[in-house]
């Protein structure tokens, strides 16, 4: 791997985490902060009135999450008849333990049940420019027309993982059985069916309102 390659790697974990951070603790509520706006590309209000928009944006409250893990089984039940945490488009597991950083040796400082037991679900941003879409080489990543949410189109889909590579959030994964990427498409399942009210959907107009107060 190349300097520019390595520094880009670094750059892009570094983007995500600290995105992941506020994300999570910064809009507990239904706030959407500048500085939120701009992990996803949207600098000022022009950005958000001018660009194709997905129907919301899916948050995570780390503050009300269990962990109990009920949004990955009814996201892998409604959209594909099965019961599958790792092609699930809400990401709970993997940050149940130790967080988004991992273990690391300031462990019981932070996030997940071994930590301060704060655990958050990882959720598909449907960014401005999405680099899922970008990287794919067959063009499957296409934005539904009524909603603007970036869907994969498995008929297009030939599994290559391209998509999931290059994720920032890491929130796509191809299913094993199928050779098809599963990607969020907002279907609103695990919002309607969390316990603890943790994860909510931001419609595009409170971003919007957002975007104009602080532009």
């Amino acid at each position: 791997m190349s300097q520019d390659e390595k520094k880009g790697l670094l750059e892009k974990t570094s983007t995500r985490r600290e995105f992941l951070k506020i994300g999570c603790k910064s809009i507990a509520g239904a706030a959407v902060s500048m500085t939120v706006l701009g992990f996803l590309g949207y600098s000022n209000a022009a950005d958000v009135t001018g660009f194709p928009l997905s129907t919301g944006l899916l948050i995570s409250d780390a503050s009300r999450c269990t962990g109990c893990r009920r949004c990955e089984t009814i996201c892998t039940m409604f959209n594909d008849g099965k019961t599958d945490p790792y092609i699930a488009r809400v990401k709970v597991g993997r940050n149940y333990n130790f967080g988004r950083d991992n273990i690391t040796a300031a462990y019981r400082t932070n996030d997940g049940v071994f930590g301060n037991f704060m655990v958050a679900a990882d959720t598909c941003k449907q960014c401005k420019e999405p680099a899922c879409a970008a990287a794919c080489p067959v063009g499957a990543i296409e934005a539904q027309e009524k909603t603007g949410t970036r869907v994969v189109n498995e008929s297009k889909c030939v599994g290559c993982g391209a998509c999931a590579a290059a994720c920032p959030w890491a929130v796509i994964t191809v299913d094993g059985e199928t050779k098809k990427s599963k990607k969020c498409v907002l279907c609103y399942q695990c919002v309607k069916n969390c316990p603890t009210g943790s994860l909510k959907l931001i419609p595009w107009q409170e971003v919007k309102a957002a975007v104009r107060r602080h532009a």
